[in-house]
């Protein structure tokens, strides 16, 4: 078997989304020394050091492309239409949270190598390049592609197969959801006990739960007015209904994914699908009768 030169020089990248992630990833492979050609139909600038695309279908002449695309619909629309004419030789990597069964579908349906790469980690740990990637693919693919990863992570996971990084991503989504939620439902059993939600949150960090993530959610738990948003609750509600799919096709009864969604669901209905993860906190108040529609809407008007 042929096995193929990893890109460790320069190397032209075809870069398909300029959202939240994607931009600071992009920057970043122009920073390595790599020419990024990216395409983004809702955003008029490239950033500093990217070039931008005419149109989708020019990232097809690069012999690599990646995408950081927020749903399944997209992604299936830039591999199977916009990288129609690319090679035999052209690798393609999802770096979008999608489902496992969309990345075997389009490594089947199309002629270009595909390879799922998702990310984890905050939009300011992107813009430092210290976020987490979960590589499904063959493992040439894997050492092939890990020298352009490295331009954009901190740490590459090689998973397995294709579609376990995106099995991976779901799954560690799915922690974090239980996670924000059980946060927001320990502050409320705190301050029914009369306790000050600062107090219980430095106990609740140096205790057996305090996990990396408990530490830096505490403002956007505390003060989310000027806590800016890391994982908006609507991307967070995606990924928790990619998790279900999978898991129903499975034949898997997860309730505590299910009882998350369902709390990511009234945030929606809320208002809040643009705001922080950790607006799930509101949410439970609502069901609780301890806000109202005007704080609500306070809520809203601060992200």
């Amino acid at each position: 078997m042929k096995h193929p030169t990893p890109w460790r020089n320069a190397v032209l990248i075809g870069f398909a989304g300029l959202g939240r992630m994607g931009r600071p990833m992009a920057t970043n492979l122009a920073r390595a020394g790599h020419s990024v050609l990216a395409h983004d139909p809702f955003v008029d600038e490239a950033p500093d050091g990217v070039t931008s695309a005419g149109s989708v279908a020019e990232l097809a002449e690069a012999p690599l492309s990646v995408s950081m695309l927020p749903d399944e619909p997209t992604t299936r629309d830039l591999v199977v239409k916009g990288l129609a004419n690319a090679g035999r030789e052209h690798l393609h990597v999802v770096m979008g949270t999608v489902g496992p069964e969309l990345v075997r579908e389009l490594a089947d349906a199309t002629e270009v190598d595909i390879i799922d790469a998702p990310v984890s980690g905050s939009v300011s740990m992107a813009e430092t390049a210290a976020i987490t990637t979960m590589v499904g693919g063959p493992r040439e693919q894997f050492d092939r592609i890990l020298p352009v990863l490295a331009a954009m992570t901190a740490a590459q996971f090689h998973t397995g197969s294709i579609g376990s990084g995106a099995a991976a991503k779901l799954a560690v989504n799915a922690v974090l959801a239980a996670l924000s939620q059980g946060i927001a439902e320990g502050l409320l059993i705190a301050e029914a006990g009369d306790l000050d939600p600062k107090v219980f949150y430095e106990v609740l960090r140096n205790s057996a739960a305090g996990a990396p993530y408990v530490g830096y959610k505490e403002e956007a738990y505390l003060a989310p007015e000027t806590a800016g948003v890391a994982a908006p609750v609507s991307l967070i509600r995606k990924d928790l209904r990619l998790a279900l799919e999978l898991a129903r096709g499975r034949h898997l009864d997860l309730p505590g994914i299910g009882v998350a969604c369902t709390v990511l669901d009234d945030a929606t209905a809320a208002g809040l699908g643009e705001a922080d993860m950790a607006q799930v906190l509101v949410a439970l108040r609502l069901r609780n009768g301890q806000q109202s529609g005007q704080d609500i809407g306070q809520e809203v008007g601060n992200f």
